[in-house]
């Protein structure tokens, strides 16, 4: 009965301290239309301190998103076009020589931001890749002799063009595993298309004004952590990454020879973190099954190694994830 109590007390209080979502969810609506998806996405990798790595033809809405999402939360904006001529030093920055001081000093790149878009990121080459991923790793960049903690929150929120793989570099297994979630963005609807057409030709601005600061986020962050996570929810999450593992454990033999390498503890982390966001943004204070299901393909379509029968057979991860998830049992 105590913990029921409990639970009931901690919802109260998340429904209250989640408020802000609402606002932060019609602040984007003024500018971006539809894409519901991609900005719940946005927020849980925000609320999760998480990165968050979006794949969609071009014209979606990506950029827009995330600049309008920085402008509402009065962040550090920086955006980083990845062309195959970039230099780590482009990303992180670099050493000059004073001459006032007749000394070294360090000019910080565009990295040092709140959320830095990382455009095109498969265009660039692996050391440019290698310098964003000790800042998405361990939050820090090492300039010559010296490092440098990046601004909290730190947010990365890379794009890559899925149709043009001309002059593009896969990005590494290691790197992509670094993303909490890879989001998939999708055309938007009929209606959504002409209401896009309507917005645009109008001839009037939307201006985006802040309506909470990064401290605010740094606090958010604290109570999303509150969020209950029941055990049996732990050995939900457990089943999944293992059925990605020994699928033949769970009665999908046909899968085995599909999948060539399954989640690592990282997904279960990940899937376990991105729920609590996304039952934080419900105004929820606990997990429930339907939320690991929300985010699941997006915490796991980038971490299933498929094999070449698999790709022979056009069979993807995404299909993979589904079957997982339907077969598990729930609790």
């Amino acid at each position: 009965m105590a913990e029921s109590i409990d639970i009931r007390e901690l919802n109260e209080r998340i429904e209250r301290q989640s408020a802000f979502v609402t606002n932060i969810m019609t602040g984007m609506e003024q500018s971006i239309i539809g894409q519901k998806h991609l900005v719940d996405s946005l927020l849980i990798g925000l609320l999760s301190n998480g990165h968050v790595l979006l794949e969609g033809v071009p014209g979606l809405a990506k950029t827009k998103a995330i600049k309008t999402l920085a402008s509402l939360i009065d962040a550090q904006f920086s955006r980083i076009q990845f062309t195959p001529d970039l230099l780590p030093a482009d990303v992180i920055g670099t050493m000059i020589y004073s001459q006032k001081d007749s000394s070294f000093i360090a000019k910080k790149g565009p990295v040092f931001a709140n959320f830095v878009l990382a455009d095109e990121i498969n265009r660039a080459p692996a050391k440019v890749q290698s310098a964003l991923l000790e800042a998405m790793q361990e939050r820090q960049v090492t300039i010559s002799t010296n490092t440098y903690d990046l601004p909290q929150p730190f947010l990365v929120l890379a794009t890559q063009n899925p149709i043009e793989q001309e002059g593009t570099y896969p990005l590494p297994e290691a790197q992509v595993d670094r993303f909490m979630l890879k989001v998939v963005i999708d055309y938007p609807k009929l209606e959504e298309e002409k209401k896009i057409i309507r917005q645009n030709i109008s001839g009037t601005k939307t201006t985006v004004k802040p309506i909470m600061g990064t401290s605010e986020i740094e606090e958010a962050r604290k109570v999303v952590c509150d969020v209950y996570l029941d055990e049996k929810i732990e050995q939900y999450i457990a089943d999944i990454v293992f059925a990605t593992r020994y699928p033949e454990k769970y009665n999908l033999k046909d899968l085995k020879g599909l999948i060539g390498f399954g989640g690592s503890p990282r997904a279960s982390i990940n899937l376990a973190l991105a729920a609590r966001a996304y039952a934080f943004i419900k105004h929820r204070g606990y997990v429930v099954p339907e939320d690991i299901r929300a985010v699941a393909h997006d915490v796991l379509r980038h971490r299933i190694g498929l094999t070449y029968e698999a790709e022979a057979g056009n069979v993807t991860s995404e299909e993979i994830v589904s079957r997982i998830i339907n077969k598990v049992e729930v609790p």
